[in-house]
């Protein structure tokens, strides 16, 4: 496994274990690996019902919901 792959792997855990505990975070995994689950079908169909303004609307709120904080990096 590369450094990249780890470190996403490691990030993903962490936002796990801290929405989840560590018990739902283990209840998740099973589920995934038990369902076989695809993330872009399951993204293509939930956001397919969805209306451009309805995505806006909920994108919008998240941002009130949830204000940036951190410092902002640049990439050049």
């Amino acid at each position: 496994m590369s450094s990249n792959t780890v470190e996403i792997m490691n990030k993903g855990m962490n936002c796990l274990l801290e929405k989840l505990g560590v018990v739902e975070t283990e209840q998740f995994i099973s589920i995934i690996i038990r369902e076989k689950f695809d993330y872009t079908k399951w993204q293509q169909e939930h956001f397919d019902e969805l209306t451009p303004e309805q995505i806006d609307d909920g994108a919008k709120r998240y941002v009130e919901e949830h204000p940036f904080r951190g410092a902002a990096k640049v990439v050049l």
